[in-house]
């Protein structure tokens, strides 16, 4: 690549500047790398917890549904009261130019209920509770989720450019630099030298 480029002032100083965005360029792409890795990682972090959290509030849901279940029989039969949710809205939050998401679940009014009184019990009525709080947090993986998924791939990216510039380009720049360099150098020598020879001809010719 450095033979290729005449080795002239010009393609110096061009070179010189292509360079300094090269590498402006990596400390850029390395400190988005970093901040979305801490991203991804704290994500991680709360997804554990969810899960965790989801898994608790499932194991009490499914408590409270058997317990229910004694004393009114078959709970299925209430199922077809209840409406289907389409309360879940999305959005888009930008990390470092990453598009993530953002899910937002509009719960019911709580004194909004699909079935009667008399027809059930305080135990279903938890167990309820306990399942519309398993659809919001799932609600809430879903989204750390998809954002951990696409901020695992924008990190990727990141990588594979930092190291294109890191590895490609400026080497391959800050060769050019130096075959400029030490052509202009070799250069500036010979004429440097010519001028001398070309001097001493002249002295010689005046005496």
């Amino acid at each position: 690549m450095a033979q290729q480029v005449f080795p002239t002032k010009a393609n110096l100083m061009n070179t010189k500047k292509s360079l300094e965005l090269a590498k402006l360029g990596y400390d850029l792409m390395d400190r988005k790398r970093n901040i979305l890795v801490r991203e991804m990682m704290r994500l991680i972090d709360e997804a554990k917890d969810v899960q965790q959290q989801i898994g608790e509030v499932y194991a009490g849901a499914y408590d409270a549904l058997k317990k229910a279940s004694l004393n009114l029989g078959d709970c299925s039969r209430f199922a077809g009261a209840i409406p289907v949710d389409d309360s879940v809205s999305l959005d888009y939050r930008s990390v470092m130019g990453v598009e993530v998401p953002t899910l937002e679940i509009h719960p019911r009014a709580t004194d909004v209920r699909d079935f009667g009184f008399l027809a059930t019990n305080s135990d279903f009525d938890e167990a309820c509770r306990r399942f519309n709080e398993v659809k919001t947090l799932t609600v809430r993986l879903a989204q750390i989720e998809n954002s951990v998924y696409r901020l695992a791939d924008a990190v990727k990216k990141t990588q594979k450019r930092s190291n294109a510039l890191n590895n490609i380009m400026i080497p391959r720049l800050s060769e050019t630099v130096k075959f400029i360099t030490e052509a202009l150098d070799e250069k500036e020598r010979e004429d440097f030298s010519r001028l001398k020879v070309t001097k001493r001809t002249k002295e010689k010719k005046e005496k």
